[in-house]
């Protein structure tokens, strides 16, 4: 068993938040695991609505037990941010499929490279714990959001990740659901902070414990997360394409008009030739909507960024 071992003036007070839906059969494995890799943490149980014991096990597991009512995990992620003071978040899923004894080295990488996140990407080797059709969708997924974003991660739905305070509290969650790690995982690229990854074990749910998440349903509802983000943090290039569309389109309607005319002097195709103009209209409107959009977004991102400078860099002792 890892133990976390800080050198020097001040330890950084650490919180494990793990967010729970029916985790009887699994919560208090999860528990035991934390608080043997991190003795000194504080951990949290926030419980959404189980109809299981669940919060029962959790008490007696000697968790500190939260409810969150608003049903989903991006609900559940809003209040353990708003509500839990702390130097250092730990989040995990209380399902213990996620290595607990990585915490210790994930929480050390963070310290000593002054980091604000550090995403625990999954390896299993049982193919029980991650199917293949969650291995696609999630290759899918990091694949679109590197190609809109930028560089990424190789696992952005990784539920296990270490933050830093700066990042907790300059995150302001929006998700409902489970597309709550794509959004953390957009809001890190966005402000441009220092993050990393660490491989980590990946284990199979215990008797008992069923997965919540629906492989198409959810996977469409991250999907459009993506692009809901896209539209929202890279607004000239979103109405910027479609305005490219939209001219291109009206460019080919136009050019057997412009080739009669420049043959007859008619436009006998009257009809083609509004719909060109209109398309090429709201081909102008589309770019002059990016641009000014681009503008709103820049002065919400300085206001997001100040936010997060508020707050000092992990492992700062000048205090």
């Amino acid at each position: 068993m890892r133990w976390l071992v800080i050198t020097g003036p001040m330890q950084p007070d650490i919180a494990v938040i793990l967010p729970c839906y029916n985790e009887e059969a699994a919560i208090a494995a999860t528990i035991k695991g934390f608080a043997a890799a991190l003795p000194d943490a504080r951990i949290y149980v926030f419980d959404n609505n189980s109809r299981d014991r669940t919060v029962e096990v959790a008490r007696a597991a000697g968790a500190i037990v939260r409810t969150e009512r608003m049903q989903g995990k991006g609900h559940v992620v809003r209040r353990m941010f708003s509500d839990v003071e702390a130097d250092i978040y730990v989040m995990a899923d209380g399902d213990a499929t996620y290595d607990a004894a990585a915490a210790p080295e994930m929480i050390r990488m963070m310290l000593d490279e002054r980091l604000d996140m550090v995403v625990g990407a999954r390896r299993s080797e049982v193919e029980e714990a991650y199917r293949r059709g969650h291995r696609f969708g999630n290759a899918m997924l990091t694949g679109i959001l590197a190609r809109l974003f930028g560089t990424s991660f190789s696992d952005i739905l990784s539920g296990y990740r270490v933050f830093s305070r700066r990042f907790v509290k300059s995150f302001p969650v929006l998700s409902e659901g489970f597309e709550i790690e794509t959004e953390i995982s957009v809001h890190a690229l966005e402000l441009q902070m220092p993050v990393s990854e660490l491989v980590t074990a990946y284990g199979a749910r215990p008797e008992g414990s069923v997965s919540k998440l629906s492989t198409y349903r959810d996977g469409w509802r991250i999907l459009r997360t993506i692009g809901t983000l896209f539209r929202l943090e890279r607004p000239v290039l979103f109405f910027g394409a479609i305005g490219v569309a939209l001219a291109l389109l009206a460019i080919i309607l136009s050019i057997p008009l412009g080739i009669t005319y420049w043959q007859t002097g008619l436009v006998p195709r009257l009809p083609t030739a509004l719909l060109s103009t209109g398309l090429m209209i709201m081909a102008v409107l589309n770019g002059f909507c990016g641009l000014i959009l681009d503008t709103v977004v820049r002065g919400r991102r300085e206001v997001r960024r100040l936010a997060y400078l508020s707050f000092p860099a992990p492992g700062h002792t000048d205090r």
